[in-house]
């Protein structure tokens, strides 16, 4: 049997196992073709992550799938440095993903980054001094976030390194993360 009359029977086979290979093959090209693009627009394989609270209000809510561009990709324009024009999820500044201390095994946080502090400057007025080199950020949601991540549990007194961002939040699809917000892993 020749090559081309075998990939013939295979595209045209009725029977089951045949069938189910077709469509695994199918699903597993539609992957891969996503995740090329993916890395080619955003620097990442995997460039979504699905909001799972509601510290973003009203810009992004729980369930909202959110593009990230990989943070060595593109540069964070903060809320106090970005010009009037630029706006970004409803308000200045960039919304940005990052591991609260660096810590891997914590789930990661997005907010807004409101400004940068150097290391030994005060981290809000009248607040404590900086450790080191780092944001300031902050949930957009008012009712919830009233103060700096510095403030609270989030990122006590820790401004977020540079090298902590995984990226820089660019668009979101609403609600459509409510399907793997429900998935147990």
């Amino acid at each position: 049997m020749d090559l081309k009359k075998t990939i013939r029977n295979f595209q045209e086979s009725d029977g089951f196992f045949i069938s189910f290979a077709r469509d695994l093959i199918s699903v597993a090209t539609a992957v891969l073709i996503f995740s090329i693009i993916s890395y080619l627009i955003f620097g990442m394989w995997t460039p979504m992550v699905a909001v799972e609270s509601g510290s973003m209000e009203p810009h992004m809510n729980i369930g909202d799938i959110v593009f990230i561009q990989n943070i060595e990709r593109t540069s964070v324009i903060t809320k106090a440095d970005a010009p009037s024009d630029y706006v970004s999820f409803k308000d200045n500044g960039d919304v940005i993903l990052y591991r609260p201390y660096g810590r891997a095994d914590v789930t990661p946080i997005i907010h807004r980054a409101m400004y940068f502090v150097q290391a030994g400057e005060p981290m809000w007025e009248g607040g404590p001094l900086a450790p080191h080199d780092g944001y300031i950020t902050k949930g957009d949601n008012e009712k919830t976030n009233r103060i700096y991540d510095q403030q609270g549990q989030i990122s006590y007194l820790t401004p977020v390194k540079e090298e902590w961002i995984i990226g820089v939040a660019r668009y979101r699809i609403p609600y459509i993360g409510k399907i793997r917000l429900m998935l147990p892993f």
